[in-house]
């Protein structure tokens, strides 16, 4: 199984959907042609990619498997920045307490 496989069977198993329900919210016509991504014996196009990756709600890179720079920096009080872990976005309630404990609980 490709990383890509991987990452989708496991982003389908952690929500609980199957893949009749997975391939229909993408808008194929085959359970079939979308296991077969999970396996690894075929690969998307773009597009496909990118509704998978909305109906996941992680990115595209991290679907593709692309690893993250570790020189990366990102400023929490950017409205702009969309803050993820592990593939998921954190709430904005979340980043409001990280940015509490960074200012020191005040």
């Amino acid at each position: 199984m490709s990383e890509f496989g991987e990452r989708l069977t496991n982003l389908r198993e952690s929500k609980g959907w199957s893949k009749t329900y997975v391939a229909k919210a993408i808008g194929l016509s085959s359970m079939q042609t979308y296991a077969n991504y999970e396996y690894g014996r075929r690969e998307p196009d773009f597009s496909t990619v990118n509704k998978l990756a909305n109906l996941f709600n992680v990115s595209t890179d991290y679907l593709l498997g692309r690893k993250s720079v570790d020189n990366k920096t990102a400023d929490l009080a950017d409205k702009d920045t969309v803050f993820t872990y592990e593939g998921r976005q954190i709430p904005p309630e979340d980043l409001e307490y990280m940015k509490r404990l960074l200012r020191g609980g005040k």
